[in-house]
């Protein structure tokens, strides 16, 4: 699957969400329903597609915005932040992966009560649940994708960052940091 159509099927499950910041779940059970009239060879491509996806955005600078936005990240928490991501849409991931920093133009500094922040888990899973719905096995879907599927680095790309070090996060990510750091 091409990178047009990947992002082509996400802008379609998409198109159903009022809000992609706050209900990257919704974008999620999209994308499921949209897959789910799609043949198994196409869920996989897509599956390989979204794992290309994360090994490209497995870099530092990103990893202190997802940090900073959602007061810490874990790798998982990284992962799942990521996921949000792809569910805002080729136009934000772009800019984001260009300047991690202009994510201050889409997050909300304001985080009602019981934010859990901006994790979009669900997003990584949409191949496996299509597949299963369609096929009734996840298991293949994985060794499909696994097979054709990129290696995640075992360090992020980039210069390092320390999410400790206000003033290297500042440096930076200034406007991440300005919103989200006291």
């Amino acid at each position: 699957m091409d990178r047009d159509r990947f992002w082509g099927l996400v802008e379609d499950a998409r198109a159903s969400v009022d809000d992609t910041v706050a209900d990257p779940d919704g974008v999620a059970d999209g994308l499921i329903k949209v897959l789910g009239a799609a043949r198994t060879e196409e869920i996989v491509a897509f599956g390989v597609e979204l794992a290309r996806l994360q090994v490209e955005s497995y870099r530092w600078d990103l990893w202190a915005a997802a940090y900073l936005v959602n007061s810490g990240a874990t790798e998982d928490g990284f992962d799942s932040f990521r996921g949000w991501l792809v569910a805002q849409g080729r136009e934000v991931w772009e800019a984001a992966l260009a300047e991690p920093d202009s994510l201050a133009d889409v997050v909300d500094e304001d985080r009602p009560e019981g934010f859990e922040g901006f994790d979009g888990e669900g997003v990584l899973h949409v191949g496996s649940h299509a597949y299963k719905n369609v096929t009734g096995d996840a298991v293949t879907y994985w060794k499909a994708v696994d097979a054709e599927a990129p290696d995640t680095p075992d360090v992020p790309a980039g210069a390092e960052i320390d999410f400790d070090d206000a003033d290297d996060l500042q440096t930076h990510l200034p406007r991440l940091a300005a919103l989200y750091l006291p």
